[in-house]
């Protein structure tokens, strides 16, 4: 664990979470009931994500994305034991099947699946669903409590491939956005400071997160 990034990415996380609640409130608005820091899972750079997400700060995020693997739901109970320990949110990576059988909070659904957000809010109004968006026409997709925009800097994994936003690309899809939006891609402690008044409404990360809280 790298106590002094930890350190920053958290107060970064905490001060977006903080903002994006004072405008749901201006807004005659419920504010956000979400993690300030959402830690995603990647088989390949996270192959242990349970000891980072039980080091996590209480009231965080995981979402666990298992891409078929078939120790899924032995990780996903590892994953769920370790989100409790911490009062922290689960949510499981478009398996819904899955989420259910774990007892996670919640479903994530990539942009190519996004149309199902209705369909699952209504199904699972108990549920936390949020989607990734790399496009402006996913903005306003209903039916998701957050959307996870990436990358806002140059990434790695998936992302890698996909050209990179900027700071003012993000802010213009935050303002275009039907709910709140979390900053993903690239983000690490020497950056997470220039999303400060950006309208996030928190921070998601793999590396970077795996990196400073997780075991040495």
């Amino acid at each position: 664990m790298n106590r002094a990034n930890a350190e920053t990415l958290w107060e970064v996380a905490s001060v977006l979470a903080r903002d994006a609640a004072k405008v749901s409130r201006a807004r005659d608005q419920a504010p956000p009931n979400l993690p300030p820091l959402l830690f995603l899972t990647d088989p390949d750079r996270t192959p242990r994500p349970w000891e980072t997400a039980a080091r996590l700060p209480v009231g965080s995020g995981v979402l666990f994305r298992h891409f078929g693997r078939p120790d899924a739901r032995e990780t996903a109970l590892r994953l769920r034991e370790a989100t409790w320990s911490r009062d922290g949110l689960l949510l499981i990576g478009l398996d819904a099947e899955l989420a259910d059988w774990v007892g996670a909070d919640g479903v994530h659904l990539p942009e190519r699946a996004l149309a199902r957000a209705e369909t699952l809010a209504t199904e699972r109004p108990d549920w936390r669903i949020t989607g990734a968006a790399h496009s402006r026409s996913a903005m306003g997709m209903r039916g998701l409590d957050a959307l996870i925009i990436s990358p806002v800097f140059p990434a790695g994994g998936a992302s890698s491939e996909r050209p990179t936003l900027g700071l003012e690309t993000f802010r213009d899809h935050v303002g275009a956005a039907s709910g709140p939006v979390y900053a993903l891609g690239g983000i690490d402690a020497g950056n997470a400071c220039s999303l400060i008044g950006s309208g996030a409404c928190g921070l998601a990360g793999v590396a970077a997160i795996q990196a400073a809280f997780g075991p040495d």
